[in-house]
């Protein structure tokens, strides 16, 4: 699994502009499943995205289409883990579990 710390680069302003377009694509990223949660930052500088397990190139590639990183408005901090223990709700993507 991966948590995507997303860290604004740019003023909320043009955050704001650009946050339907990355509400799309989000949307888009959960129907494909690649998304489990995501939120805004308190305080207001960036979101985070938890992503299902895949590999680092791919959630590279998905970031990179991310509205905010095409128009220059987010970084993002990646940071892979295993999950070995979950809630019962998410015990589907527990990977110490065997299938």
């Amino acid at each position: 699994m991966h948590v995507v710390l997303v860290n604004y680069t740019a003023p909320l302003q043009e955050i704001d502009y650009a946050l339907p377009d990355h509400a799309e694509w989000l949307a888009k990223h959960y129907e494909c499943g690649h998304f489990l949660a995501s939120g805004r930052r308190t305080p207001r500088t960036g979101g985070v995205i938890i992503a299902r397990p895949m590999s680092r190139g791919k959630l590279d590639a998905i970031l990179a289409t991310d509205p905010f990183a095409v128009r220059h408005l987010a970084q993002y901090e990646v940071i892979e883990f295993s999950a070995t223990r979950t809630a019962p709700e998410l015990r589907a993507l527990n990977e110490a579990i065997p299938r």
